[in-house]
């Protein structure tokens, strides 16, 4: 029996002084909050604040984990998403980022299509200090199980 692998990745809404939200155009998967693997011996929080850095150009003050997603089906993958605030710099997209840009949470909601994205995107907008947890799978896309961490049981569809 092989050792089982997940991709740990982590993801941040971070927020303007405005309400604005940061968003990055992904070459392939369209709009989307600033997000990416971890590399090999890196820490989570240093992983996000890199990849905020990479995608958008910008450094930001690191909030609270609002979210917690598991990828069921292979690649499988772990992803952490976190809520954050502007801090400094210009946006300025790079590496797998085509634009940046901030939005409003309606325009945000709107120009976001992939369903995962949206789905993920709600659920950090409606953070209310308790962690959601979800696990998914693709092709098709489906909730397999989802609750709030450290809460009630988790519940299966």
């Amino acid at each position: 029996m092989s050792e089982p692998s997940h991709t740990l990745v982590v993801g941040c809404l971070v927020r303007n002084a405005q309400d604005e939200l940061l968003l990055i155009r992904h070459h392939k998967r369209g709009w989307e909050i600033p997000q990416g693997r971890v590399e090999e011996g890196e820490s989570l929080i240093d992983a996000i604040h890199r990849e905020v850095r990479e995608e958008a150009g910008i450094e930001m003050v690191l909030g609270p984990l609002a979210a917690v997603w598991s990828k069921v089906t292979l690649p499988s993958a772990v992803i952490f998403t976190f809520l954050g605030s502007y801090r400094s710099g210009e946006l300025a997209p790079t590496g797998d980022s085509a634009e940046a840009a901030w939005l409003t949470p309606v325009e945000a909601l709107e120009l976001v299509t992939n369903g995962v994205m949206k789905q993920r995107l709600q659920a950090l907008l409606g953070f209310d200090g308790t962690i959601n947890y979800r696990a998914y799978s693709v092709k098709p896309y489906q909730i397999v199980q989802e609750g709030i961490l450290g809460g009630a049981p988790l519940l299966r569809p």
